[in-house]
């Protein structure tokens, strides 16, 4: 079996007094190696799934392994970017990329921070506290570059960058990922980019994992079906709708369907968005992405 980056055996965790759960009962594995889509709407699990890989929560039941050990055990070996992206304000940027040399000594590669910042037209005496949330997104991808990581955790981290420069950051980061191995786990609202980018998903609904595995695979378990308004008796039916006299189904499986049935590939953004607006459809997780019986 491939080297694992990040595993997950019936994973939960409650917030406050009244127990409200963030996650329930997760089990999962994302491969060494990949760029991981991590999507899911508000309130999801998300970002408390990506704290709990950066060591920053503790499960409340199960287990989580990164990188073949306890979150707090690697932590040398990741970068987390926060969707806040904390930094010391009154430091300048060429200071906080000096801090993120001296935070990670043997490691610091001050070529690619350095580039990272320069390409965004940074004044590197200019303090943090001075520059727009789209500049400190990029001082904080600057710093989880530079750590050189074997694991980057990223938690909306392009969400106030124009498209140009998050097309330019994207690059960055799979350029990364294809020279280093680096895996990366980036979550994200703009579905239609992950599509490009990310090779294996991972979705969150209410806690729970919906769907994992290869993107490729996972689009191609399931075919998007256009035809008369009838049953579809022998197929399972993640979604379907009805305009006027014609259904449009994503159903699992790529059988052959005759009656007037016009069958289609369907992108990751409708793969994602049937199963988000049906909670009820059955999970599904390639074979890469399932948990090892103990």
């Amino acid at each position: 079996m491939t080297a694992t980056a990040i595993e997950a055996t019936g994973l939960g965790l409650a917030y406050g007094k009244r127990g409200r759960r963030a996650l329930h009962d997760c089990s999962f594995r994302i491969p060494v190696g990949r760029v991981c889509a991590l999507a899911g709407p508000n309130g999801a699990g998300k970002s408390t799934l990506l704290a709990l890989a950066a060591g920053l929560l503790r499960p409340g039941d199960g287990a989580l392994r990164v990188l073949g050990g306890t979150p707090s055990d690697v932590r040398a070996r990741l970068a987390y970017v926060a969707q806040d992206k904390p930094l010391y304000p009154q430091l300048t940027v060429r200071e906080t990329l000096r801090l993120g040399r001296e935070l990670n000594p043997g490691r610091w590669d001050a070529t690619v921070a350095e580039r990272i910042v320069e390409e965004g037209g940074l004044d590197p005496r200019a303090r943090i506290r001075g520059l727009s949330g789209g500049q400190r997104t990029r001082v904080a991808l600057a710093l989880a570059l530079g750590k050189r990581p074997e694991l980057m955790l990223l938690d909306e981290p392009m969400a106030d960058l124009d498209p140009l420069a998050r097309h330019r950051l994207m690059a960055a980061l799979m350029t990364e990922a294809a020279d280093h191995g680096t895996t990366i786990v980036i979550s994200s609202h703009i579905l239609s980019e992950l599509e490009t980018t990310c090779d294996y998903v991972l979705l969150v609904d209410g806690g729970r994992v919906r769907l994992a595995g290869e993107t490729e695979d996972l689009i191609a378990a399931h075919t998007l079906l256009t035809g008369p308004v009838a049953d579809l008796p022998d197929h399972t039916v993640v979604e379907s709708r009805t305009t006027g006299r014609q259904l449009t189904a994503l159903v699992r499986g790529s059988r052959a369907v005759g009656g007037g049935w016009q069958a289609a590939r369907p992108s990751l953004e409708e793969l994602l968005m049937a199963h988000l607006r049906s909670p009820d459809a059955p999970a599904l997780l390639t074979p890469s992405a399932e948990v090892a019986a103990a």
